[in-house]
């Protein structure tokens, strides 16, 4: 039985940034499911740079169905963890079941890949102190208030955790934490 893989997200996630992860890591023969705050299909969106914008747009994207809720998880059954970005970090930092869930994955020194946006949740959980990594250039000064060294680069690797910055880093960030995963949990 493969080694089974959490994606946890939400409603305005980064379609991409979810949807990347999912389809390479079936690919690589891990059983993948997507935990959300509730069983429901998820309405992710697209962000982009636009001429004249001074941050990126929004627009929607994608709609993608929840295969279990955060209460439903048992963070023992799963060997890694992902965290894509988009603006459903903000809220889902708050959420007390996906806090602990977190917290089991930083406990247990699973791997951990986060982009953009979510390292706005290992923030919340006191995870990042004295780590190095990259998010969405934007949270530099979260990064660096949660106690993490900041690194404005693809790709940043701190033993199990993996980050990156955002979507267009997608090739190293999953290069790299496939490459931990393989270590600490390869496919049977």
């Amino acid at each position: 039985m493969p080694a089974k893989i959490l994606i946890i997200t939400g409603d305005a996630a980064e379609s991409l940034e979810v949807l990347y992860p999912y389809q390479r890591l079936r690919e690589e023969g891990y059983d993948v499911h997507i935990a959300a705050p509730a069983r429901k299909t998820l309405r992710f969106v697209v962000h982009d740079f636009e001429p004249g914008f001074d941050t990126y747009t929004e627009k929607p994207g994608y709609t993608w169905p929840a295969d279990l809720s955060f209460a439903e998880v048992d963070p023992g059954q799963y060997a890694a963890l992902v965290i894509p970005g988009g603006r459903a970090p903000e809220y889902l930092r708050n959420d007390p079941e996906l806090r602990k869930i977190l917290k089991a994955f930083f406990d247990a020194d699973k791997p951990v890949a986060q982009i953009c946006h979510g390292p706005l949740l290992t923030a919340a959980v006191d995870s990042l102190s004295g780590r190095r990594v990259t998010a969405y250039p934007a949270l530099e000064l979260d990064m660096q208030a949660a106690g993490a060294h900041f690194e404005d680069t693809e790709t940043v690797v701190d033993g199990t955790l993996v980050s990156a910055r955002a979507w267009p880093d997608h090739p190293t960030w999953m290069r790299e934490f496939l490459t931990v995963l393989r270590a600490k949990a390869p496919v049977t």
